[in-house]
């Protein structure tokens, strides 16, 4: 390892301590009440650690997975002393988070396939999640990276929303494809498409609208934007990718189910864990989508936006 990716490597632990702080002082409170006076792992600190996960946003079904896999072990080993059990959830959340298909620190790296180009990128999610700011943030890290980016202003209900992603276009320094307010979104997807293939990018953006009020009129808006980019370019979108807010806790997992059931969803970024103490919910919504997270928010910056590591994830959570 170069010293310039020690001290990337390093700054990264850094904004990650910092924005799993609350989620981290929660767990670690909650389970040491869980095991209090105990020397070994019996019902009554399993029926405690079923409270923890739930309480910290893991939600019911990804805790009760957990809680079962733990029991499984215990049964099998016949005495399990409290001591290991942290080392245990470590193994089971990160095994969870593998089999959703997240990454560890061996694949996380701005890199993107290169066997075409351009990378496209379908951003969805609800209005206030920070889906625009994630998308002003991935361009300017994948321009960090070397990479040529463009963005499409395909979010034409809301002329707050194409002026917000113009602005985080300007500050990540790459250009945005736009049309005006009311213009169909396939169009726009369409024209970014052309215009990246033509300046020879590497990734593109597409900001979609944020509402779910009328999810059959989402899921038309959804299909005629991936056919019209397949014009273009055949396999387009590579990825759609869901952007949730995940300071909102049990709310984020209902949208994600939401989302889920109107359009295909290939990857998570979960942001705003900086400041609140449910970041449980990255492990529950990715276990139950079945969807790898792909990128975490943690803070204001641009640097904030982080690809995300399962490994680095579960050990700085209980550590």
């Amino acid at each position: 390892m170069g010293i310039f990716s020690f001290f990337s490597k390093k700054k990264q632990q850094e904004t990650l301590d910092r924005g799993l702080e609350k989620t981290k002082g929660s767990v670690l409170t909650k389970l040491a009440r869980a095991v209090a006076g105990k020397s070994k792992v019996d019902d009554d600190v399993l029926d405690n650690l079923e409270e923890v996960l739930i309480t910290s946003d893991v939600g019911v079904e990804t805790t009760l997975k957990i809680i079962s896999r733990i029991e499984e072990r215990v049964a099998r080993d016949k005495y399990v002393s409290t001591k290991e059990l942290n080392t245990m959830l470590r193994e089971e959340i990160a095994a969870l988070l593998t089999e959703a298909g997240s990454t560890s620190s061996d694949a996380a790296e701005w890199d993107l396939p290169a066997d075409h180009k351009p990378y496209v990128i379908l951003v969805v999610g609800v209005n206030g999640v920070g889906k625009t700011t994630t998308i002003g943030k991935l361009a300017w890290q994948f321009r960090q990276a070397g990479k040529k980016v463009v963005l499409g202003a395909a979010d034409t209900f809301r002329a707050a929303a194409v002026e917000q992603l113009c602005i985080w276009g300007e500050r990540a320094g790459v250009p945005v494809v736009k049309q005006q307010m009311g213009s169909d979104p396939a169009s726009v997807a369409f024209d970014t498409l052309q215009s990246a293939k033509a300046q020879g990018a590497d990734v593109v953006l597409i900001d979609t609208a944020g509402r779910l009020h009328n999810k059959v009129g989402l899921m038309n808006e959804l299909k005629k934007i991936k056919d019209v980019m397949k014009k273009v370019q055949p396999q387009a979108p590579d990825e759609v990718l869901l952007v949730l807010d995940g300071s909102t806790g049990q709310n984020a997992f209902e949208q994600a189910k939401q989302f889920a059931a109107v359009t295909q969803i290939s990857a998570l970024a979960i942001t705003k864990l900086d400041g609140t103490a449910k970041g449980g919910v990255v492990i529950g919504i990715s276990d139950q989508l079945q969807v790898p997270v792909k990128y975490i928010g943690l803070g204001e910056g641009m640097e904030d936006l982080q690809l995300f590591d399962k490994t680095q994830f579960v050990e700085t959570l209980f550590k």
